[in-house]
């Protein structure tokens, strides 16, 4: 009988840390586990990822009426995976009005959203405890991207004036998935990454586009941001703290697709890829949060890419346990 994912037998509690990071902004992490954003303007609040289940999103609310009873307007979804967006409905009785997210995170949960949430729930229980009360998936009221502004529809940025304090969204390019969207707020150089940068913690890449990320990681260190929440780890603080983490997230996703297509190009099979790639990855990034969670989805996707499969296949419960197998054969 193959051993359970490691992500099945993680069910110990991480602690939580809700701190404020310049006038507006926090963050709320959690030890490798996915991190929240909040935004506190004048008028209204931003909630950057909202946590996978809204039984859980209760514990972040709770941090932020201890700070600030506004309405909880606005909802970003930095990327379509469950584990960011299921939490959403928590916050209808909050104020909220608005979900945001990019068309391709959109297109995203219309081909593969059902599988996803299906998929993530069973390999990972202890991140959607509540999952009774998700009602279904997260559909985003406002899209930005895809879009003619001059007839009305959203344009390839957004602009939100929370009152006080204005949060810029918008969709840098492909990396952990092909609609990742970031909040930034840039009077005070908070930049809220999602799973585009993580710290410290596994970088999951199983529906990534790996050859474009390093460009979108790029485009993100221009902006010269004094504070980044990335999608797992600490939040980090001061302009070489932020670079320590695009730089962390970047030479894994390079270290990755490289022994991906050594694997490839040498022929082995995907159990032998994963022998490879763990020479070059363990050493560096064996240590850190849900490593061993993301490493099959990572070589999988990896291997795929290199083979030349640019859309990344869906992830299905079925699908999980397949790949599972042939790791352990």
């Amino acid at each position: 009988m193959s051993k359970a994912f490691a992500s099945q037998a993680d069910l110990s509690e991480k602690k939580v840390t809700f701190e404020r990071l310049s006038q507006h902004c926090w963050a709320y992490t959690a030890e490798g586990d996915p991190n929240s954003g909040v935004i506190i303007g004048d008028r209204f609040i931003l909630v950057s990822d909202t946590t996978a289940t809204p039984a859980m999103a209760q514990d972040l609310i709770r941090k932020i009426r201890t700070v600030s009873d506004l309405p909880i307007k606005y909802v970003l979804l930095t990327h379509y995976h469950a584990v960011r967006v299921l939490g959403a409905y928590a916050y209808a009785a909050e104020g909220a009005t608005e979900i945001i997210a990019s068309q391709g995170t959109l297109d995203l949960i219309r081909e593969r959203g059902l599988q996803d949430m299906k998929s993530e729930m069973e390999r990972f229980p202890r991140l959607f405890r509540g999952a009774d009360s998700v009602p279904g998936l997260t559909w985003p009221t406002m899209v930005v991207g895809g879009g003619d502004p001059t007839r009305g529809e959203s344009p390839g940025r957004l602009s939100i004036n929370l009152g006080g304090v204005v949060v810029q969204i918008w969709h840098p390019g492909p990396g952990h998935t092909k609609g990742d969207t970031i909040a930034w707020v840039e009077e005070e150089k908070v930049l809220y990454s999602g799973d585009l940068v993580e710290y410290e913690a596994g970088v999951y890449t199983g529906d990534a586009q790996l050859e474009e990320w390093p460009a979108t990681l790029e485009a993100l260190r221009a902006l010269n941001a004094e504070y980044i929440v990335p999608g797992r780890g600490e939040a980090m603080k001061g302009r070489d703290n932020v670079h320590k983490a695009l730089d962390y997230t970047k030479r894994w996703v390079q270290t990755l697709y490289r022994c991906g297509q050594e694997a490839v190009a040498a022929g082995m099979d995907l159990k032998a890829a994963m022998a490879h790639t763990r020479k070059s990855m363990d050493p560096i990034f064996g240590h850190v949060f849900i490593y061993e969670h993301c490493l099959p989805f990572d070589v999988t996707r990896a291997y795929d890419e290199a083979s030349g499969i640019k859309n990344p296949r869906i992830w299905t419960a079925e699908r999980d346990i397949e790949m599972w197998k042939a790791l352990q054969a």
